[in-house]
């Protein structure tokens, strides 16, 4: 995912006053970082809410103002953009969050965006949970906080389709983690998520694997 991904799906969504406020704003962020806080919360109004649709699969479940208030972000200067976003971040009401954890990935925020990733996961919205374990977490969070972060998926009931690289990450360790919630589920009489047996059932498949090839060797 890059900024012409994220400027190429808004292309169709936004009206020609939508357009014309975040490309103006979107200089003015440039030439002065303070009016970030007040463009950011507006975004929504002056640009819509809806989903962008068709919008790819790097961009599923993105709404058009998580893609401004993006395209806001990327206007800053890279001496501006790592107090800018954290400002925005803390300042700023669920969905405001949400846009900031959707553009790290795309924002030269080095791991300074690790800590809004980790304020997500402890929250209970399961917006922000879901926006929180995308491709920069998977890039940046140290491998245990990665793990409880999808197990926080997992309790929250965000399905893990919203775990970027979950397939390429996950290992024996998640594996257990991922056994031991699904044991307590029956255990309470309750049924285990299907993404989670998929996710168990995959790491039980590589195992009996790599198990034959130790062997046949």
């Amino acid at each position: 995912m890059d900024a012409d991904t994220i400027r190429g799906a808004l292309a169709g969504r936004l009206s020609a006053e939508g357009a014309r406020w975040l490309d103006e704003t979107c200089r003015e962020v440039a030439d002065e970082p303070a009016v970030l806080a007040a463009a950011f919360p507006a975004a929504g109004r002056r640009c819509g809410r809806g989903p962008l649709d068709a919008a790819g699969p790097e961009l599923a479940g993105w709404t058009v103002d998580d893609a401004a208030r993006t395209m806001l972000l990327l206007a800053l200067t890279w001496l501006d953009v790592v107090g800018e976003t954290t400002r925005m971040y803390y300042g700023g009401d669920p969905a405001e969050k949400r846009a900031v954890l959707r553009a790290l990935p795309v924002l030269d925020v080095g791991e300074h965006g690790v800590p809004l990733v980790l304020d997500a996961l402890r929250s209970n919205d399961t917006r922000l949970v879901a926006a929180a374990m995308g491709p920069y977490a998977a890039d940046r969070l140290d491998l245990e906080s990665w793990r409880r972060g999808v197990l926080k998926c997992v309790y929250c009931g965000v399905p893990l389709a919203n775990v970027a690289d979950l397939h390429a990450k996950a290992d024996d360790r998640l594996g257990r983690m991922l056994a031991d919630f699904a044991a307590e589920r029956r255990a309470a009489g309750r049924s285990v998520p299907a993404d989670v047996r998929l996710v168990l059932d995959r790491l039980d498949q590589e195992t009996r694997c790599a198990s034959s090839t130790r062997i046949s060797t």
